[in-house]
């Protein structure tokens, strides 16, 4: 290479970083595909499940306890009701779920920031629920709400990151009557991407629902999906209250609900893979009926997370053929029922941002990609099978996340991709390192990972010889200190503080 090709080479590499930037803020909100699915079982292996799906709606049913409503809107639908057990004729599931739209916009306070659910539209969210926090010098310890405005913070600033969820971690130094108010006024606050909200009580979701009307006015939310709830049946085959009052808030304010059996396979679901999906797509579906005898058209996720476990120990594992297995096929029933749906995520057992987490995170992701997910929680952040948030895996997982948005929008074939101009200029034998072609895409060729070092073990050792962990936690540092607050107009943020005193003033303390 020639000394000036050198020069050129170092000039590059060495603007990078405003460049960077200015792709960060034209990031898209969510994803476009442009690539095929992965069809993972043929036409006769779909209809066996749906089949079996069915007959378990019809034949054995499903519990729905401790919501009189819910069996009254139940009977009202023609079901079959008898005590809490609520049976359904085959095909009558999909035939209510027909009025879910098969696509939808949440919309964000940030109209930029604002996502599309279904269809081709791919939307990675924060890991949700971990009780326990973890990074590099901090160790492991119990979630603060400082923790969780931090991890908003940083979520915020990840462009490959669409939705901050709620739960990136438990504020437990926050009591449980009340935290619900402090998570979600951190995600309104400190973020302006969309969000969830809580589910864990009526009350708690009909609080979620009143702040959100008051952050997007009444107008706005009647008209829109503006916030929507995560719930899980508690396999094997029961609906508890928790559910149907959350699809009644949030559905009943035509808002959005997300309803996700957890099936450990073996515990939850019988050790069959097979049994435990159309088992999955049977919960799901009736909850996804359910949400339109509260209200037709109202948005709705079908969501599906299958783990395998060890049988010898009863922990749950990550990453295994099984589940990756099932992210595929989920995807392929959703889509015939034309509904959105939402599974996998960057799951792992491991408790470090290690090997182990980056093996059995690829493994689930790329399921979890190929296989179609529109709504994916648990994208980035996920430790110790969910029982942890890590602060470095976070900003790691982002960088892969990255990376598949390149890959989910294919292959450029213009004129500018062929690139034929180039090899008019260079001739055989010669090098496209400073040729017109290449000086004009060289900053946007190819996706470059922030955390990924590529340089010789010289300059790696000459710049400190750090780990993927420690430049993570660089990262994230770095984000904390650049921080910005995205604008709220004052009198909405003061009518949030408003309501979030006053309800805080109303909710007795409990930590249970």
């Amino acid at each position: 290479m020639s000394r000036n090709a050198k020069e050129r080479g170092r000039k590059r590499r060495g603007g990078r970083g405003k460049k960077r930037e200015r792709a960060k803020i034209a990031a898209p909100p969510y994803i476009k595909r442009q690539i095929p699915y992965y069809e993972f079982l043929g036409e006769e292996g779909l209809v066996a499940l749906e089949r079996q799906a069915d007959w378990l709606m019809q034949e054995i049913g499903l519990e729905f306890r401790g919501d009189p409503e819910a069996l009254r809107l139940w009977r009202q639908a023609g079901a079959e009701v008898k005590d809490t057990r609520v049976k359904l004729p085959a095909g009558r599931a999909r035939e209510l779920c027909k009025t879910i739209p098969r696509q939808f916009t949440q919309l964000a306070r940030n109209p930029a920031n604002s996502v599309v659910i279904g269809g081709r539209c791919q939307v990675f969210a924060c890991v949700y629920g971990p009780p326990f926090v973890r990074d590099l010098e901090g160790g492991r310890r119990y979630g603060t709400l400082n923790d969780l405005e931090n991890l908003v913070k940083i979520a915020y600033q990840l462009p490959s990151i669409h939705h901050t969820g709620l739960v990136i971690c438990e504020p437990c130094d926050v009591p449980v009557s009340k935290r619900h108010l402090d998570m979600l006024y951190a995600h309104m606050r400190y973020s302006d991407k969309p969000f969830l909200g809580a589910i864990t009580a009526k009350s708690r979701a009909q609080d979620c629902v009143d702040m959100a009307r008051v952050l997007f006015g009444a107008e706005v939310m009647e008209n829109n999906c503006v916030i929507m709830g995560n719930v899980n049946t508690n396999s094997p085959l029961l609906v508890d209250k928790v559910v149907t009052e959350a699809a009644q808030v949030y559905c009943g304010a035509g808002q959005g609900l997300i309803a996700v059996p957890f099936i450990l396979g073996g515990a939850m679901g019988p050790v069959s893979t097979a049994a435990s999906i159309a088992q999955a797509l049977a919960e799901a579906m009736m909850v996804g009926a359910f949400t339109q005898l509260v209200r037709p058209g109202a948005p709705f996720i079908l969501g599906s997370f299958l783990s395998s476990m060890s049988l010898k120990s009863g922990a749950p594992t990550f990453g295994m053929p099984e589940p990756v297995m099932s992210n595929f096929i989920i995807g392929q029933l959703a889509r015939r029922a034309r509904l959105p749906f939402r599974c996998g995520g960057s799951l792992t057992a491991s408790k470090l941002p290690d090997a182990q987490a980056a093996a059995e995170s690829a493994d689930s992701m790329m399921s979890t990609v190929l296989g179609g997910a529109n709504f994916v929680l648990h994208a980035a952040g996920w430790l110790e099978s969910g029982l942890a948030t890590g602060y470095e895996k976070l900003v790691q997982d982002a960088d892969q996340l990255g990376a598949y948005r390149v890959m989910l929008s294919g292959l450029p074939l213009d004129d500018n991709a062929m690139a034929r101009s180039a090899y008019a200029e260079v001739s055989p034998a010669g090098h496209f390192l400073g040729c017109a072609h290449t000086m004009a895409n060289y900053e946007t060729a190819y996706y470059d990972a922030k955390l990924s070092d590529s340089e010789s073990v010289e300059q790696w050792q000459e710049q400190g010889g750090k780990d993927s962990a420690r430049r993570a936690y660089e990262r994230w540092n770095q984000l904390l200190n650049d921080y910005e607050p995205p604008p709220m107009d004052q009198a909405v943020a003061e009518a949030l503080q408003e309501f979030v005193a006053k309800r805080k003033a109303e909710i007795p303390d409990a930590w249970y």
